[in-house]
């Protein structure tokens, strides 16, 4: 079996990460402005006052998408995507998040991006809230647990429905909405809550949580699911033919050894990983072991049942269409606390023997996307759709020019032979969206050397560069795969 007709091959990106113009044309401040660059062994500071004059926050200029749109979209277009996930800045259109009217220059910007993609027969997949949030209501309200955020962001989300009806059908609403449960990357990031000073990022290495409230993040995980819902209502009252799904950062996590207490463990992390945000979003209601979960976490139980008993009706009447997720690595997991751990990405774990691992400690693990696959699809019975997926390495171009992404080509290729035999089983799979399609800045570690493209871009990790585009080996095998429907994968 091949892929099914009108398969949505393309690429992914996110605003903060790759738009720049941070405060072009009246774009407010929002929460990654704040935040500096880093490397693999430098953490990101948050300087949640504001921007600090003379010092490096590689989301003011990303690789100024803001300005080389209609050439990148073109560079997409002859690669064939039939399908480009972007995100929208609240803080474009809205810059403290609560204007009475929108800025419209922001409003004209993502409107001629769509029409742009629609000039290609591109369709637009576009993610209302990508790790993006408005600084001032951070600075006003805290963050999302604060329940007037709900209104205001559903405020924003029905603006882009009816402004941009006709340009979008597919869109989704919070990205890797269940990253609000990490402690410090998710209370920034997923949900706007600052702390109170600076604050030092570092994956793979303990983090000062001390000002991290439990309850602020349930709290705001909930509104978020809230708000959500009422999207979803929204988008399709305004549009039949809008597709709204949720976003969730995909992790396969497998227990070390057959050990029934690292394969319980193993059911744990999943339950607590995928299915807990996946539940609510795509069956309208909280897992029955949630209450359990909220007690080792030391959430306010009482609070939380009485939020998912006034919000029963929103969020069963609120439910996605479909389903996507991100899927870099799976993890394994052991009870065994001399277990060699892993680094990587937010999920962390411990090294499986296995698995050979990316340059930055991320476990390549073509099968567990397979694995993933059908075990969501088992579980929810809803299309689904892969959003991000793709290795992060150091490309260097050669004298003349070229640079040669075997490694890349080898990753994709491995992926999407186990996503055909996941459609094979059964899966109902949209599309496929390579994650950062052109080289973009890195959410972790805020660098440029990590680069995952298919089109380089010429930028460092300090910012110098001349940001000019050039095409990686990558570049010809993707549009050949594209143009094959996934039939002709060689090099």
């Amino acid at each position: 079996m091949a892929f099914p007709e009108g398969f949505l091959w393309g690429g992914a990106t996110a605003a903060n990460q790759f738009e720049g113009g941070y405060d072009a044309d009246g774009k407010g401040l929002s929460v990654p402005d704040i935040i500096m660059g880093g490397a693999v062994d430098k953490p990101r500071v948050v300087t949640p006052a504001g921007v600090r004059p003379n010092t490096y926050y590689p989301s003011h200029e990303g690789i100024d998408f803001y300005h080389h749109y209609k050439e990148d979209i073109a560079l997409f277009a002859e690669m064939g995507f039939k399908c480009f996930r972007l995100s929208i800045q609240m803080s474009r259109i809205f810059p403290t998040g609560e204007e009475s009217a929108p800025n419209q220059a922001g409003v004209e910007y993502y409107r001629n991006v769509f029409l742009e993609c629609q000039k290609y027969g591109i369709e637009p997949l576009v993610t209302l809230s990508h790790y993006e949030f408005p600084l001032a209501l951070s600075h006003k309200y805290g963050g999302w647990d604060n329940e007037k955020v709900i209104d205001i962001w559903v405020r924003y989300a029905d603006f882009c429905f009816r402004e941009y009806k006709g340009l979008v059908k597919y869109w989704l609403t919070f990205n890797e909405i269940n990253c609000g449960m990490m402690p410090g990357f998710g209370d920034i990031y997923g949900l706007g809550i600052l702390p109170p000073n600076d604050w030092a990022l570092s994956f793979g290495h303990d983090n000062d949580t001390s000002w991290i409230d439990i309850n602020r993040t349930f709290h705001g995980l909930h509104n978020q699911f809230v708000a959500s819902a009422k999207a979803v209502q929204i988008a399709h009252a305004i549009d039949p033919q809008n597709m709204v799904g949720c976003m969730i950062a995909g992790n396969a996590t497998y227990p070390y050894t057959c050990n029934p207490d690292d394969v319980l463990d193993a059911q744990k992390k999943m339950r607590e990983y995928n299915f807990y945000c996946g539940d609510v979003q795509c069956r309208g209601e909280y897992p029955g072991w949630a209450k359990a979960l909220w007690i080792e976490r030391g959430v306010d139980v009482e609070m939380m049942e009485d939020l998912a008993y006034r919000d029963e009706e929103v969020l069963l009447n609120g439910v996605v269409d479909y389903y996507t997720f991100s899927y870099y690595m799976s993890s394994a997991t052991s009870t065994d606390p001399s277990a060699a751990s892993l680094g990587g990405n937010i999920f962390s774990g411990v090294k499986n023997p296995y698995l050979q691992a990316s340059d930055w400690g991320w476990q390549i693990d073509p099968k567990g996307l397979r694995y993933y696959l059908e075990m969501v699809y088992d579980r929810y019975q809803i299309p689904l759709m892969v959003v991000e997926n793709g290795l992060g390495a150091v490309d260097v171009p050669e004298a003349d020019g070229s640079i040669h992404d075997g490694y890349r080509i080898d990753y994709l290729r491995s992926h999407i032979q186990e996503m055909e035999k996941a459609v094979d089983d059964g899966v109902d799979l949209l599309g496929y969206t390579m994650w950062g399609c052109i080289d973009l800045v890195s959410a972790s570690t805020g660098e440029m050397k990590k680069r995952y493209g298919f089109i380089y871009v010429d930028k460092d990790n300090e910012g110098n560069g001349t940001l000019a585009r050039s095409k990686k080996d990558s570049f010809d095998w993707y549009k050949k795969v594209i143009a094959t429907n996934g039939e002709d994968l060689s090099d």
